[in-house]
């Protein structure tokens, strides 16, 4: 029995409510179970200095954790005067997935930048910053063809993450801080709307897995990536 009482193939609630700021070109927040992210789209008519005259657009993005956003509070970064390794890995992570769903051809010479701060968090903070990132990403990409700036839609697919793990010997989809912090195995999934992967990120916290155990994850994340998908057509579509 998972501690949730979840099924082993079932995500935890998912509920993306766009529009949630006023300034941002692209805005949601996300809720994953009891894990809820900000997640916003800048939209900027200039790209960084080393992507000047390529003819390429870049999408980047930032991530980061309100001090209460755990159990106990956490120092903001700011204080400490810089970013964890954590923060930096995560931020990274979030943009490479972001850019393999980008034709940055028909972006054109803009850049995007997605900022991700974690408001609640309960486990899978960055799987749900990538899945809602994406939307905000879909709402800014939506205002830019609106207003005539692209002729060319440059998100080529959905772009979603979830994690997997084995928790109490069996595989199980979508882990909650509960079972993250004692699983055996913890993996994250970052895939398309094909189906097509961009990053598997899995590591064995103790004894290690097989690869029967490692196809069943898969398995599993594909139904998981399923579901957040349809989340995400529903909030843009809403």
């Amino acid at each position: 029995m998972r501690p949730s009482g979840r099924n082993t193939d079932q995500l935890r609630s998912v509920a993306i409510e766009t529009n949630v700021t006023m300034h941002a070109e692209g805005s949601c927040l996300i809720k994953c179970g009891n894990t809820h992210v900000l997640c916003t789209a800048t939209l900027e008519e200039k790209v960084p200095p080393f992507m000047r005259n390529s003819g390429l657009g870049w999408v980047t993005a930032e991530y980061g954790m309100l001090p209460r956003a755990t159990t106990s509070r956490n120092r903001r970064e700011a204080a400490a005067g810089k970013q964890s390794g954590r923060t930096q890995e995560i931020q990274r992570l979030i943009g490479r997935s972001l850019r393999a769903g980008v034709d940055r051809v028909a972006l054109g010479e803009r850049q995007i930048t997605i900022d991700c701060d974690v408001i609640q968090a309960d486990g899978g903070t960055r799987c749900a910053s990538i899945t809602g990132g994406w939307v905000a990403l879909r709402l800014a990409v939506n205002k830019l063809m609106a207003t005539g700036a692209i002729k060319t839609d440059p998100l080529t697919d959905h772009v979603a993450a979830v994690s997997c793990g084995i928790y109490g010997g069996q595989a199980v989809l979508d882990l909650d801080y509960a079972e993250d912090s004692e699983a055996g195995t913890d993996a994250n999934f970052v895939m398309t709307g094909k189906g097509g992967l961009i990053e598997i990120q899995g590591s064995a916290e103790g004894a290690t897995f097989s690869r029967a155990e490692l196809d069943k994850l898969l398995d599993y994340a594909e139904i998981g990536v399923a579901g957040l998908i349809a989340a995400q057509k529903a909030a843009i579509a809403g």
